[in-house]
């Protein structure tokens, strides 16, 4: 009698939650680039919300390191501190719908275009094109991981997420 009532028990707890499960449409593409450098992640950063900003630098013709600010928060710098260091800051409800880039054993270009028709373009024409875009329509990118030591990005992979949408732009996570 113990173990149907548990059975019973398990069978409705489970019908359940399972009418809270929500799907959500994720995709990846990379790894683009190198196999040298440690790998990095920034999976937990995108908890802190959408992305908002992005620190790249680059020096000669090499991607030499990145930062993103989810939300409120920044993630950890990766790479090197050589080059000139450069800021993209995203408009309330802007996302990144798609990354283009070249690379080789190094992340040579990144060109990033959002949702608002924006386009930003680092590095210089070097090694083989990608284009990273998301399997999903209506996604934006949800966060960056990769391959990079102290002194260079050697390789990079996007993350991408389908919007939940107001009107055409991104909902920002509140806090």
């Amino acid at each position: 009698m113990f173990s149907f009532t548990l059975l019973a028990f398990l069978c409705c707890a489970f019908s359940l939650s399972a009418g809270a499960i929500v799907k959500r449409y994720a995709s990846h593409s990379g790894e683009y680039g190198g196999t040298l450098g440690t790998r990095f992640s920034h999976s937990v950063n995108q908890l802190d919300g959408p992305i908002t900003a992005i620190k790249i630098r680059v020096y000669s013709s090499y991607i030499t390191g990145l930062q993103v600010r989810y939300g409120r928060d920044w993630s950890d710098y990766v790479g090197g501190t050589a080059g000139e260091l450069h800021h993209i800051v995203l408009h309330p409800g802007e996302g990144i719908d798609h990354v283009s880039g070249m690379a080789d054993s190094y992340l040579r270009k990144l060109e990033f275009h959002t949702s608002l028709r924006r386009h930003f373009s680092f590095g210089v024409a070097a090694g083989t094109a990608f284009s990273g875009i998301p399997l999903f329509p209506n996604s934006a990118l949800s966060y960056l991981s990769g391959r990079a030591d102290s002194s260079y990005v050697y390789a990079i992979s996007f993350h991408w997420l389908m919007r939940r949408t107001q009107g055409n732009q991104l909902q920002a996570k509140t806090n």
